[in-house]
């Protein structure tokens, strides 16, 4: 089932682009957001990492062989290494949860981590400065 809370919005966040903004206080621990996913083989992942669409694809799968483009918001979330959500992945379901972390204020932008850990600190492979 896929489902996007009706207070979230996108909108230009200064260098990043496009972002995920709420427009309304949100809690700790509340899903904002569940995606459909469409899953991708290893042979398509490794033509998509020849185009623009390798900066919007998910690793997928226990052995990461395989990529998804998640549908919805998903796309969009900017990354943080002290991100304020945290996507969760279901394999079985083919689908991607978005869970605030922490309590955000209204017109926060929403962040996630985009090595899965909200806090993990390891360089991602583009420029974040």
């Amino acid at each position: 089932m896929a489902m996007i809370k009706n207070y979230l919005f996108i909108k230009m966040s200064g260098k990043k682009g496009r972002g995920v903004f709420t427009s309304r206080p949100i809690p700790a621990d509340v899903v904002i957001e569940e995606s459909p996913v469409i899953v991708m083989s290893e042979k398509e992942r490794v033509l998509l990492d020849q185009t623009l669409l390798h900066d919007y694809i998910f690793e997928w799968g226990n052995d990461k062989k395989q990529c998804c483009m998640a549908l919805g918001y998903v796309p969009v979330y900017n990354h943080s290494y002290q991100s304020n959500c945290e996507y969760v992945m279901d394999f079985e379901l083919q689908t991607i949860r978005v869970v605030t972390i922490r309590d955000i204020a209204k017109n926060e932008e929403l962040t996630i981590n985009y090595n899965g850990d909200w806090n993990n600190e390891e360089k991602v492979w583009f420029n974040t400065e």
